[in-house]
């Protein structure tokens, strides 16, 4: 059974920075796609960023330069490094991993794990 536990959320003012963690379990995490999506109050989740098995990564446009996704795969753990963070990037962060027959499509990986998310605040 596949378990993702994101920790690392909070409340930063305008400009900062915040790392996220994502340890993941219960299935060949070195050999999968994973992913970070977020979701605000309100609106659609949406995709964060991805990286792929052999480290190749991908981002949403309004990320690009300032997110960072890394993953460690002898701790089976994915990152999401945030910098230059802004009132809009407050919401709740997903981690995902790539499951077959997975629901959701972003950047060329299909996603059906999710953890239960951590929430980051961005104050001006």
């Amino acid at each position: 059974q596949v378990q993702l536990v994101e920790s690392g959320g909070g409340s930063v003012q305008a400009g900062g920075s915040l790392r996220l963690s994502c340890a993941a379990s219960g299935y060949a995490y070195s050999s999968s796609c994973m992913g970070w999506f977020r979701q605000a109050p309100g609106k659609e989740r949406e995709g964060v960023a991805i990286i792929d098995s052999d480290g190749s990564t991908g981002y949403a446009d309004s990320m690009k330069g300032r997110f960072t996704i890394s993953r460690d795969n002898a701790k089976n753990t994915l990152y999401l490094q945030m910098n230059s963070l802004k009132p809009e990037d407050t919401a709740m962060y997903y981690c995902a991993a790539e499951e077959l027959g997975g629901l959701v499509w972003y950047l060329g990986c299909r996603f059906g794990s999710w953890g239960q998310g951590t929430q980051v605040t961005v104050s001006s």
